[in-house]
């Protein structure tokens, strides 16, 4: 496919060289030097999309018209991760995860407005220790809106908050430069990463491709608007469980008695707060205060989808034409899921599958065989290990994730987890959804609330894949349940996890429309 270039100028790519750093963070002094490993150290490129769920590539056949030819080459030439997840799913806080190995309630950036403490050690500061030289291309989006460059990266190249897909603003370095308004964000900063690459390709790099795709409000490049507006939907089996269904006040029972359990919730015994949702900014009924119908943003996500995916194939031509493509390591990945219909919800922050669940992908001819599926559970919070492992260091004390490259290498693995627990905090913006914990094995999930009047969750998923039928009552599984939730609170205790977190919140509601200016 052929795009408008966007060529860096020279002064500009000057930046990226040895010796002649301006405004981008220097290699950092006084945190751990991490041991080498033993392993080949390696070129590694780390390529992250926003809100892109785990099943919405053309290989998966979720989307029958959905063509993502890149993706479905790096699955069927190197790895597919198929059981990703992230340890909360919402934007800020599972890119700090991603970057410092920590859970959320560690790293205290628990939304998308939480500042960025000061205190963090971000993986690719250890690389830069390692003589590697980095770069930061994109959507940084963690700790308030500043594009300002982040420790870690020799080259910066940052949006300002969500960014923009055109009229793009970049901190270069810490200087901002505007682009034409025709020209797509996806485009530019792509264009920039093979840049960098070219100049750097000598020496050992990492990078760091941040897109806003696919983030509302979704957009596509210029030759692919438009291409699915004719094509079917697909509404997922729970689209309608539940669909409203609270009863009216005062209730009674055949007895006379207030309803309770089953009686109150329904046959399937979904949560009030999901029939709430419904009718909301993350709902299906009024999704976004209505600004488009459901079916035209669902055509437009996957527009923005297959848009990405050109570039991210233009990305692996370079490395091929340039004989970079064998041992690269390139990993693809999502911040976080993305619910479309099920339940009648969209967005993200539940532990439902659609949510928590991202799509991820591994390609390195010299590590990987070709077509490797993964079935083990791996999280946001494994990234950095596995990229320093790939750089030939060993991950830092700190970090609560393991490398998954012998997993993707094919070797087996004794002792990987065989449960991921999960954390999301209720936000002033979007009261909707209650503060979540929960815990996933293989076969079961529990999701408890806090702060809020309503059914726990626990679901079979090897019977109930969709989760349309709350078991959390069942008398055969309560042993099940109870040793769950004593694990969940053992991770919480373990890892400093008791305490919610509170932060200063003085503003009027963003995505309340029945409290509209108030606070």
């Amino acid at each position: 496919m052929k795009t408008n270039r966007c060529v860096l100028s020279a002064a500009t790519l000057a930046l990226a060289l040895p010796g002649m750093l301006q405004g981008a963070a220097a290699p950092a002094s006084g945190i751990e030097r991490p041991a080498k490993n033993g392993n080949k150290p390696r070129n590694v490129i780390f390529i992250l999309s926003d809100d892109h769920r785990f099943d919405f590539m053309g290989f998966m056949g979720t989307v029958p018209w959905l063509q993502t030819p890149a993706m479905d080459k790096m699955a069927r030439e190197g790895a597919h991760i198929r059981n990703a997840f992230v340890t909360t799913s919402l934007s800020s806080p599972s890119r700090c995860s991603i970057l410092t190995s920590l859970y959320t309630h560690e790293h205290t950036v628990v939304d998308n407005q939480a500042s960025q403490p000061a205190n963090l050690v971000f993986f690719p500061q250890y690389l830069q220790q390692a003589g590697y030289k980095t770069a930061f291309f994109g959507k940084w989006h963690m700790g308030t809106d500043d594009d300002m460059p982040r420790p870690g990266f020799d080259h910066w190249e940052g949006f300002r908050g969500q960014g923009t897909y055109y009229n793009v603003m970049i901190n270069i370095n810490g200087k901002r430069t505007k682009f034409s308004p025709e020209l797509f964000s996806s485009d530019i900063i792509t264009d920039h990463t093979i840049d960098f690459i070219d100049a750097n390709k000598k020496n050992p790099f990492f990078v760091y491709l941040s897109y806003k795709s696919v983030h509302s409000p979704f957009d596509a490049s210029p030759s692919r608007k438009g291409m699915y507006q004719d094509k079917p939907i697909v509404y997922p089996p729970s689209f309608n469980v539940p669909h409203y269904g609270i009863p009216q006040l005062p209730s009674k029972d055949a007895n006379g008695k207030p309803l309770e359990g089953r009686g109150w919730y329904g046959p399937d015994r979904m949560p009030d707060w999901v029939k709430n949702q419904r009718e909301s900014w993350h709902g299906v009924d009024y999704q976004y205060h209505g600004a488009k119908p459901y079916e035209t943003d669902l055509r437009n996500y996957c527009e923005a989808i297959t848009s990405m995916d050109d570039d991210i194939g233009r990305l692996m031509e370079y490395l091929k034409k340039e004989g970079l493509d064998r041992s690269t390591l390139v990993i693809y990945m999502g911040d976080n899921g993305f619910t479309w219909g099920e339940h009648g919800l969209i967005d993200k922050r539940t532990f439902y599958e659609s949510s928590v669940r991202v799509p991820m992908l591994a390609y390195c001819p010299e590590l990987i065989k070709p077509g490797t599926v993964v079935d083990q559970m791996v999280q946001n919070v494994d990234i950095g290990p596995t990229v320093m492992d790939a750089c030939g260091i060993g991950k830092a004390s700190q970090m609560r994730g393991s490398s998954f490259l012998p997993l993707v290498g094919g070797q087996k693995v004794s002792g990987w987890r065989d449960r991921i627990f999960y954390e999301y905090y209720w936000e002033y913006d979007y009261p909707q959804t209650p503060t979540v914990i929960g815990v996933r094995t293989d076969r079961y999930k529990y999701i408890r609330y806090l702060g809020v009047w309503d059914t726990n969750e626990f679901y079979d998923l090897a019977s109930d894949p969709h989760e349309t039928m709350n078991l959390i009552d069942k008398p055969e599984l309560q042993d099940t349940i109870k040793a769950m939730v004593g694990q969940m609170y053992d991770w919480l205790e373990g890892s400093g996890g008791m305490q919610i977190p509170l932060k200063r919140t003085i503003k009027y509601k963003e995505g309340d429309h029945r409290n509209k200016k108030v606070y």
